[in-house]
């Protein structure tokens, strides 16, 4: 990632007085993305009863496109949420003439993973998205990925809905082990 150091950002909430100023910006963010070279993906993962339930929802100029469920059992959350960001810059890199990938989460911790290059139990992930991103920033200079921090004590609208949503939700494993989301 030294090469594209300009190609990435992370927005983070640093204390409780920014949370007011932080969700106007995520509003701003989302109700003003026009851009048909932009995408915002959504995603939440929640873990009840061992298994790992994430929901993505990634929209472009300003209308949903699509709501991706993954789930599987005996997983940390920090890999359900890489896992989940391994698929929505992977499907937003593969719509075309898209310019700016904006990742809105409540894990910016596991965000951060992907480029941290010291060993770590999460590195499979990390290298699938890193891959990726390479060709995605090698398209174009102008070509940028944002990863926005919304804990869920803001209980900012999108995020809260996609929350949710994840709690609600009672899967069926069909294949319970961990590969299950590769293969799935």
């Amino acid at each position: 990632m030294n090469i594209f150091p300009n190609c990435f950002l992370f927005n983070l909430v640093d204390n409780k007085e920014k949370n007011i100023t932080h969700t106007q910006e995520l509003n701003n963010l989302v109700l003003s993305n026009t851009s048909p070279l932009s995408t915002i993906v959504v995603t939440d993962t929640s873990i009840k009863d061992n298994i790992a339930t994430s929901i993505v929802h990634i929209h472009q100029a300003n209308f949903p496109l699509t709501k991706t469920v993954h789930y599987t059992v005996f997983v940390t959350s920090s890999e359900a949420e890489l896992f989940a960001m391994r698929c929505d810059i992977n499907q937003a890199c593969n719509k075309d003439n898209i310019s700016k990938i904006v990742i809105i989460t409540d894990s910016i911790h596991s965000a951060k993973h992907i480029f941290d290059s010291s060993a770590h139990l999460l590195q499979l992930h990390s290298a699938a998205i890193l891959s990726e991103l390479r060709l995605f920033f090698n398209k174009s200079q102008d070509n940028s990925i944002e990863f926005w921090e919304c804990p869920s004590h803001l209980k900012w609208r999108f995020h809260k809905d996609i929350d949710k949503d994840t709690k609600l939700f009672n899967p069926t494993p069909i294949f319970p082990c961990k590969i299950s989301w590769d293969f799935c």
